[in-house]
């Protein structure tokens, strides 16, 4: 194919993945057969560990949502999960290796067709994982696509990916993904909770991220989230906060072409970096 996937954030060590599997839109069968008594194992493991956390820290919307994912004794078959998925909202998922290129995963989106990584964690990496696995793209991202409103705001990020990269903005658009549908945070029941899927799931971060004194944890606004830089192999140093899902959609429709031409004229921020006068969201 080509054409590597593209990393914005910072690690030590290239992505994985079997890409010789994958078709010209980067998808592949899930091969159900290749997984291991030992590979189910992680995952049951895996899910009963976060599943455990989530009361107080994970949005309301994400415990509703979850078990229509399905059983957590073993790994989920796709078509089983796109049965219910399909139904609930109009999505589905696809299989793709690993991490895709920008174009291709924007495409996927705007179809509605969320990519999610086929293969799962070594054991020895059960605490920690680096890119994304079958867990953390089937336990953090699936279910809150059962949410219609997330749903929309899926779609409409991929679409607006797509003229991203027409206009040679993606890694700005990048970093709005990586502060709300990866690690953003909610206003909810007096407090922050975790509506991110790598927040939700990882352990360690789940309640950092909601309890922790260090992290910044600022009002979700679209320029501050573009400019701010980010690393995929630590707990994140700040989190956007939004009010109600409804905000997430109402961002995804705006215009943003004028908002890229006015963000190239402005630095970066760093990952911890806090700007004259910014309020932090207590905890």
């Amino acid at each position: 194919m080509g054409q590597a996937p593209v990393v914005y954030g910072q690690s030590d060590r290239p992505p994985r993945g079997d890409y010789s599997r994958a078709k010209e839109d980067y998808t592949c069968a899930q091969d159900y057969a290749a997984y291991t008594e030992a590979d189910h194992a992680t995952y049951h493991r895996l899910y009963e560990r976060q599943s455990a956390l989530l009361p107080g820290l994970a949005s309301q919307h994400f415990i509703d949502a979850l078990p229509a994912l399905g059983a957590k004794e073993r790994i989920p078959r796709f078509e089983e999960v796109n049965e219910r998925l399909y139904k609930a909202t109009g999505w589905e998922i696809v299989g793709v290796p690993g991490l895709i290129p920008e174009v291709p995963f924007f495409s996927l989106l705007a179809q509605r067709k969320f990519p999610v990584t086929d293969w799962i964690r070594r054991p020895e990496e059960f605490e920690y994982i680096v890119e994304p696995d079958i867990f953390h793209d089937l336990f953090g991202h699936i279910p809150l696509l059962f949410n219609p409103v997330i749903a929309d705001f899926v779609q409409a990020y991929g679409q607006g990916g797509l003229k991203a990269a027409e206009l040679g903005a993606c890694e700005m658009l990048s970093r709005l993904y990586w502060y709300t549908i990866e690690f953003g945070l909610i206003r909810e029941s007096g407090g922050v909770r975790a509506y991110g899927a790598g927040i939700l799931s990882s352990a360690g971060e789940l309640n950092y991220s909601v309890t922790s004194p260090e992290p910044h944890r600022l009002p979700l606004e679209l320029e501050r989230a573009m400019r701010t830089l980010y690393k995929i192999d630590t707990y994140q140093q700040t989190y956007f906060v939004i009010d109600d899902m409804q905000q997430l959609l109402d961002l995804a429709n705006a215009d943003f072409a004028p908002l890229y031409a006015q963000l190239r004229q402005q630095p970066t921020i760093g990952a911890k970096q806090l700007l004259a006068g910014e309020q932090l969201i207590p905890v």
